[in-house]
Formats: C-alpha cells, sequence, structure tokens
C-alpha cells in the first residue's frame, strides 16, 4: 500500500509539472491551437492571453481567419472613405500640380474615393499648407495636413518636412521654382500613407 500510494504521490508531482509546462505554452501563439478543439474549458483558458496579443498571434495557425479579418476589415473602413483635397495653401500652381496629382494616385492605390470640391458625400477633408525655403543648393519644402470631419471638426494633423537638391532655380528668389517635381510626389505619397495609417489607428 505505502509502495502504492508513493507511486501515485509520484504520478501526481509529475503531471503537476507537465502542468505547469504547458501553462507557459499557452501563452506562445503556437500553444492554443490544441486546446482551441477540446473541452469548453480548454477554450476559455486559450482565449486568456489572446486580448493583450492580438498582433503577435495572427501569425499562428488559429490566425488563418483572423488575419484576413483585420484586412478585411481596413479595406472596408478605406472603401468607404471619400477624400476631399481642398486646394493647396502655400504653395506654387507649378508645384501643387503633381503633388495633387500624386495624392489622388496614391488614393486610388489606397482604395481610398476622393470626393470632388462640391461633393456633398466627403467623408474626410484634407487641407495642406505648405511654405518652402532654399538653402545653398537645397531647398525644404514644410508642410502640414489638417484633416477635417464634413462637420469641420480636425480629427488628425500630418505634418513633415522634405530637403532635396534645388532644380531650376536659375538665382530666382522664388524657393518654389528650385522643388522638384518628384519632391511633391514623394510628399504626396507619405501623406496618403499616413492618412491611411490614421484610418486604421481609428478603427483599432
Amino acid at each position: 500500500m505505502r509502495r502504492s500510494h508513493v507511486t501515485t504521490v509520484s504520478l501526481l508531482v509529475a503531471l503537476a509539472l507537465a502542468a505547469c509546462t504547458n501553462a507557459k505554452d499557452v501563452l506562445e501563439p503556437s500553444a492554443i491551437t490544441p486546446p482551441a478543439g477540446s473541452a469548453p474549458e480548454a477554450q476559455g483558458a486559450a482565449t486568456v492571453p489572446a486580448p493583450s496579443s492580438t498582433a503577435t498571434t495572427t501569425a499562428g495557425a488559429p490566425a488563418t481567419t483572423a488575419a484576413p479579418l483585420t484586412s478585411t476589415q481596413s479595406a472596408a473602413i478605406l472603401s468607404k472613405t471619400r477624400l476631399q483635397i481642398a486646394p493647396i495653401v502655400g504653395a506654387s500652381v507649378e508645384a501643387a500640380t503633381p503633388l495633387t496629382a500624386e495624392l489622388q494616385t496614391r488614393a486610388k492605390q489606397r482604395g481610398i474615393t476622393l470626393a470632388g470640391s462640391q461633393d456633398q458625400t466627403a467623408t474626410h477633408v484634407l487641407k495642406g499648407y505648405f511654405s518652402a525655403i532654399s538653402e545653398g543648393k537645397d531647398t525644404t519644402v514644410i508642410y502640414v495636413w489638417d484633416v477635417y470631419d464634413p462637420a469641420g471638426n480636425r480629427l488628425h494633423r500630418i505634418n513633415g518636412q522634405m530637403k532635396a537638391p534645388s532644380v531650376n532655380s536659375g538665382g530666382s528668389a522664388d524657393a518654389w521654382k528650385a522643388v522638384a517635381p518628384a519632391t511633391m510626389q514623394a510628399i504626396a505619397d507619405q501623406t496618403i500613407d499616413q492618412f491611411t495609417a490614421f484610418l486604421g489607428g481609428k478603427a483599432g
């Protein structure tokens, strides 16, 4: 009897140690799969770490459906977005033209619909303020974008600056003549990317 009791205690200790090991594994994304298909109690235990590691668990087996859902939700938000771009303030017409064209191109690539200036269905309005400063052989473009809702409430601000070699300056005092179209296009790309990130962050 004593031997069987000792054996039983040894088995219980071994099971307890095994349970501790398994408990640690449950925190890993790859360890969530086995309990998910077992008893309800195991499913409940597996869901505990999920909220604190949603982003990291998308690579695990159970996230094969979660990752597309996130992508689908993001795509749905972008598809419902109708962006109206207000007239650019501060930049010359020559500099604003490639900027506006690239904003339209980038927005379409992201799945965002552009709304006309008279469109009353716009969900967001993007207003840009620009200035250019020439220093030696370089010209720096400083930009600020304010994102508004249809009611005129500011929702977000995007700002930055881009420095590039001056072109076609010809000794002119107008710094905008030294700004290359590629510089304005790069600013447009960054703007739409940051606007998209803002929409995704707001949705999350």
